[in-house]
């Protein structure tokens, strides 16, 4: 007579630094472009779980926590030995608990989209994937890199305004990542754009600005230095910026559905908005 198939035993754990390699690993082996480097950044301004078979990490997941009152859940994986068997949503539920009272948003690939509606969430708009080597860009004459220390309190005021949320946190990293160009009004910054190494080449975003003629300036300043290199850009389908990351050789290459938990309030028209996201994790 066979004997019964043994399953491993999967526990989750809090994520900590020691589970980065594994967390890679796991991305690698999914087709992610991430680097040990991103996964870092992301981590290292999060809350977050693993579920491990052993000492092997077979899932994550992150909250990454903006102020009190909104958070990004993002990376979330399952090995695939172990798809199918309930540990996406243990571990997606594990972290909406750390999220506490603050609403949740995250982006979900077509896969994913049935188990974070049975979760709560409610998809709100597409999120565009342009990627590519990057042609032949004119520099324009209105926007300028600046010191991190000298704008980073009027960049986090003006994301804060576009996001609905503080990510003052995220901000003071990605100062750490690359550098920021900006559009100003006299003295006062009124636009801007990030920039910053990752997976196989670089990414522009977050881009925040008052309107699409200033995030069009922004990304072209940004791209102009940038020719024969791999960018990519990730912006809400409502954007407008598709057919000009096309021309600049960044083809819409995929995407994702933006969806939010426990949103509340009227949805609001700030002075600025985000045009192209930090990543579809952190949005």
């Amino acid at each position: 007579m066979d004997k019964p198939m043994q399953t491993e035993t999967v526990t989750i754990a809090p994520f900590e630094a020691h589970h980065l390699d594994g967390a890679l690993a796991l991305s690698r082996a999914a087709g992610w472009a991430h680097r040990r480097e991103d996964w870092k950044m992301i981590w290292s301004i999060s809350e977050g779980r693993v579920a491990l078979a052993g000492d092997r990490v077979v899932g994550t997941a992150l909250m990454t926590p903006f102020s009190s009152t909104c958070s990004a859940i993002n990376m979330i994986i399952v090995d695939e030995s172990q798809r199918g068997q309930g540990l996406g949503r243990q571990l997606t539920t594990a972290v909406i608990e750390l999220a506490g009272d603050r609403e949740c948003r995250l982006t979900a690939t077509s896969d994913g989209l049935p188990l974070y509606e049975k979760l709560g969430f409610v998809a709100t708009h597409e999120i565009l994937r342009h990627q590519g080597v990057v042609g032949r860009v004119d520099t324009p004459e209105n926007v300028g890199w600046i010191a991190p220390d000298d704008a980073l309190s009027a960049i986090k005021a003006l994301d804060r305004t576009a996001f609905g949320a503080d990510r003052g946190p995220l901000h003071d990293a990605l100062a750490k990542e690359g550098p920021f160009a900006v559009v100003r009004n006299g003295d006062n910054i009124v636009a801007f754009a990030a920039t910053r190494p990752f997976g196989i080449g670089e990414v522009v975003g977050p881009v925040v600005a008052e309107n699409a003629e200033q995030a069009r300036d922004l990304i072209a300043f940004i791209l102009s230095s940038k020719e024969g290199r791999f960018v990519r850009i990730d912006i809400p389908e409502q954007s407008g910026l598709s057919s000009l990351l096309e021309g600049w050789g960044l083809p819409h290459d995929g995407g994702v559905v933006a969806m939010a938990r426990g949103a509340t309030g009227v949805p609001q028209t700030p002075e600025v908005r985000t045009f192209v996201l930090a990543s579809q994790a952190l949005g």
